[in-house]
């Protein structure tokens, strides 16, 4: 079973991700994640992947591919893998859709979480990280025990500039600019499965289950 995930960022896709990977027992594949373990380890694709960079370039989509590629040939996405944070646009799209062909493979499911734009920068601005461990709040739905204080190491809580109103409604016109597209991509190829995600999260993966089981 091979899933890729869409939805704005804030939807909740990476958690869904998380439930999937841990109930089907798949790999979450982050191209983030990817990227640094290449580059980490210093092997020829992550060299290349730098390169760029270092320049402040984009990685082209045919490296993005490739890396990727080369992580879902290992062992533990033998019986399929989640895709996290790619495809972004329809070229990537295309070009993945491409080499996995030439594997005689394809994508199985695109799970798209939709949740409007205002409840994401309502559910953003809300988000907490500590400034020392990394740990996350939300001053509604997971608060800290005492405001502004991380319950783990005690540290100061921050919000984040990459959660302030004005740094997220930028993603999110990035987002319908170039990813939002993809949606109609997979609804065509007949893979597309859309979800409600302002419903409590469990209620979101129950459905989801139903429809991957």
């Amino acid at each position: 079973m091979k899933i890729i995930m869409l939805g704005a960022p804030g939807a909740g896709k990476g958690t869904q991700a998380e439930m999937i990977s841990e109930k089907y027992h798949l790999p979450h594949i982050s191209t983030g994640d990817i990227f640094r373990a290449n580059i980490k380890n210093g092997t020829e694709l992550g060299k290349e992947a730098k390169s760029y960079m270092d320049k402040g370039l984009l990685v082209p989509d045919e490296l993005t591919v490739r890396i990727l590629l080369d992580r879902v040939a290992e062992e533990d996405c033998k019986e399929g893998y989640i895709l996290d944070g790619f495809p972004r646009n329809i070229p990537q799209a295309e070009v993945l859709d491409a080499e996995l062909g030439k594997l005689g493979d394809k994508i199985d499911a695109a799970i798209d979480i939709e949740v409007p734009d205002e409840n994401i920068i309502e559910r953003m601005m809300g988000r907490r990280a500590c400034t020392s461990c990394g740990a996350t709040y939300h001053i509604v739905n997971v608060p800290p025990k005492k405001e502004g204080t991380c319950d783990k190491c005690g540290d100061a809580l921050i919000l984040r500039d990459d959660d302030r109103e004005e740094t997220v409604r930028n993603r999110l016109n990035v987002y319908h600019e170039q990813t939002q597209p993809l949606i109609e991509f997979y609804q065509k190829k007949g893979v597309l499965k859309t979800f409600d995600g302002t419903k409590d999260m469990m209620d979101v993966f129950k459905e989801i289950t139903e429809i991957l089981a």
